[in-house]
């Protein structure tokens, strides 16, 4: 089963202050804010949803093509994705911009100030949907709001299974757009903010978003993550992890796994502990694609934490 991932492709930034930001902040002077804060080095890291969620299809097996838009910069992430052997013909370059890149300044204190420059996330992928087949799934995760919006529409017209995820664009969507491009989806995943937040900007609750969508998945951190159905809700408890170093990317390599799980035609529930196995190891390590593992190390973890993988 050939797999379609609609996201974005940044780098992520990472600094380092070594001090407080409090320290240097003067709060009857904030109307004239001028502050520079000098950091120990800079870590650049390979990010972005679909980047995120198709490393981790890879480490399990999978060749997912990514739809997203990149720079003028992108030769060192393009190395990286054909090192791990996942296509690149669904990546659209823009000349005269940079790939999209979050500027993240961290504090002693755990604070954190962050740029993003959205650069060529802005232009629509322009991918030819018609190479796409009714035999396919794709998942529609945050990136470029034209694809977002679009792509469901030619999935919806053909028929193609398709999940929507819309994350940290559901703002930007608005409600009549976010509406629209979750009709007809398989599932809508999210976390439980998230769905409060599509539940307040398109004026629809549970039940009622379940006349428009399969199912309700939404991931809970060190919960787990509930399954909701019409039939009922299923919890699907999280998998343990060695150590928890950051958390981000993780909602990402949850979904690898769960696209994975239904690759295998597996049943919801058990592809739900599939992403949550995917989400543990990437929990371990600091940065979205820094975890590795072999689908042998993969099937024994899952049989650690949920019984053998049927």
């Amino acid at each position: 089963m050939k797999v379609y991932v609609t996201g974005s492709l940044a780098f992520d930034r990472i600094m380092t202050f070594p001090g407080k930001f409090s320290d240097h902040i003067l709060p009857d002077k904030i109307h004239i804010l001028n502050v520079c804060f000098v950091v120990n080095g800079l870590d650049e890291k390979f990010g972005g949803t679909a980047g995120n969620i198709a490393y981790s299809m890879a480490l399990m097996g999978e060749k997912p093509v990514i739809l997203s838009q990149v720079g003028k910069d992108f030769a060192l992430y393009d190395e990286w994705l054909q090192k791990h052997g996942l296509p690149v013909e669904g990546i659209r370059t823009i000349d005269h911009e940079h790939t999209a890149g979050a500027y993240i300044t961290t504090d002693m204190s755990d604070n954190q100030i962050t740029g993003f420059n959205p650069g060529a996330m802005c232009h629509s992928c322009a991918y030819d949907m018609s190479n796409i087949d009714n035999n396919s799934l794709a998942i529609i995760s945050p990136g470029n709001v034209e694809d977002m919006v679009g792509h469901p529409e030619y999935y919806r017209e053909k028929g193609i299974r398709f999940i929507f995820d819309p994350g940290q664009q559901i703002t930007t969507l608005g409600g009549e757009r976010l509406g629209k491009a979750l009709d007809g989806a398989f599932m809508l995943i999210t976390n439980d903010y998230e769905l409060q937040m599509v539940m307040n900007d398109t004026g629809l609750s549970r039940e009622q978003l379940l006349d428009k969508v399969g199912m309700l998945v939404t991931t809970l951190g060190e919960k787990g993550c509930q399954i909701v159905t019409k039939e009922g809700e299923v919890a699907i408890p999280a998998a343990k992890a060695a150590e928890v170093v950051d958390p981000t990317g993780a909602g990402d390599a949850f979904r690898a796994g769960l696209l994975k799980g239904l690759c295998l035609e597996k049943d919801i529930e058990t592809a739900c502990r599939m992403g949550a196995v995917s989400a543990a190891y990437s929990v371990e390590k600091r940065g979205t694609q820094e975890h590795g593992y072999t689908w042998d190390e993969f099937c024994k973890r899952y049989e650690e934490n949920y019984g053998p993988l049927g």
